[in-house]
């Protein structure tokens, strides 16, 4: 029988075994060893990487209640030396765990039980049997949660059968009735569970709660563990001094400066906004004065598209007059009016448009649309310039 050392011996991370057989799958190689450390993907957590004979295994998982070992090449020789990747094992181990911990906290706390599990490669995520959790009930999670961690408790695994499972105050029951492995936190925690841990709690390190989702009627938890955490806590300390170096004030001063600068930011932009407004209704006056015909055709290179409609609507508030606009740097044209005419905006472009691989529409007083090419653009407002004569 193999023997699985990622339970026996978790801290192993190398080791010499033998190949016991293998077979193709492809063109890669399926190893079966005597022995093995490599822990094979299931359960939401994912499989240890390395080498097994200097070749890198491509992928672990467990069929037959075997560990099968995925390699580019056959070793040469029947016995090998294998390494696993330990800060991976050790950071996955310190997820799971942490996982297992902060469950358990949800439902001492809340009476929330955990529905479902993901550890990501860069975030762990337990969804929850709630609707909401309010900012104050994540802090009482996250602080209870790490009260646990520094009190260092215990975790101890073992199997036990179908009806030794009944006696336990087991979190959730689980679907297999054999080989029933349970990881237990001293105290706090009772799950069936095959995946690997840490022996202590305190080798979590820390656990943070990033986020929450809504997801129907349940809450998605976002949160990170041991190194990950510490990882994450350098990236933002160097966020924080480096904004806080930008706005010359301390961390606690940031909030106050950014709140400021988003007034300052929205005020300019208002100005900004009545000084737009006051420049494009100088500017519609001075189109209307050199208009002939009761059409005005005119083309800007120095305005976007939503400041020349702005700038259609202060000329036809105005004016009985049909404007065709273009702006230039966006390949897009507005014709329109405000009703006196019996030209038809909509109906034009409709018709139209498409000849020349634009994209739009309107009504019987406005018309927008889009091109993909100046030069479809520029073919389109010569039709429609001469279909208005």
């Amino acid at each position: 029988m193999q023997e699985r050392l990622y339970y026996s011996q978790p801290d192993v991370f190398a080791w010499e075994t033998k190949i016991v057989s293998y077979g193709k799958k492809g063109d890669l190689y399926d190893v079966i060893l005597e022995e093995t450390a490599f822990y094979p993907e299931g359960g939401g957590h994912p499989s240890d990487t390395g080498a097994i004979a200097g070749l890198t295994v491509k992928d672990v998982f467990k069929q037959d209640d075997v560990v099968h070992h995925i390699l580019p090449s056959l070793p040469s020789a029947e016995k090998v030396s294998c390494q696993i990747d330990s800060r991976r094992r050790i950071d996955h181990t310190q997820q799971h765990t942490g996982q297992h911990l902060l469950s358990a906290v949800c439902i001492e706390l809340f009476n929330a039980p955990t529905v479902s599990f993901h550890l990501g490669i860069e975030t762990v995520t337990i969804d929850i049997e709630i609707p909401d959790l309010t900012f104050d009930m994540v802090k009482q999670i996250e602080q209870r949660t790490n009260e646990y961690i520094y009190q260092n408790r215990k975790i101890n695994t073992y199997y036990v059968t179908e009806a030794e499972l009944e006696s336990l105050p087991i979190r959730k029951m689980p679907k297999v009735r054999e080989n029933i492995r349970i990881v237990e936190i001293d105290g706090i925690d009772v799950s069936a569970c095959a995946g690997t841990h840490v022996k202590q709690t305190a080798e979590i390190g820390t656990l943070k709660i990033l986020k929450t989702e809504k997801q129907k009627n349940n809450t998605r938890v976002y949160f990170i563990c041991g190194f990950r955490a510490i990882a994450d806590y350098q990236e933002t300390h160097d966020t924080v001094m480096a904004l806080s170096a930008k706005f010359s004030t301390n961390r606690n001063g940031l909030a106050d400066r950014i709140e400021k600068l988003q007034q300052d930011q929205k005020k300019l932009e208002k100005e900004n906004a009545i000084l737009k407004e006051q420049l494009l209704a100088y500017r519609a006056e001075k189109m209307l004065s050199s208009t002939e015909n009761g059409f005005l055709i005119q083309s800007f290179d120095d305005i976007p598209f939503k400041e020349v409609q702005l700038l259609s609507t202060q000329i036809i508030k105005k004016a009985d007059i049909v404007v065709l606009l273009v702006a230039e740097s966006e390949n897009k044209v507005m014709l329109a009016h405000n009703g006196f005419s019996e030209v038809h905006p909509g109906l034009i472009f409709k018709e139209n448009v498409t000849e020349f691989n634009g994209r739009g529409g309107g009504s019987n007083k406005t018309a927008q649309a889009g091109f993909p090419s100046k030069e479809d653009c520029s073919r389109f407002v010569q039709l429609i310039s001469s279909m208005l004569g």
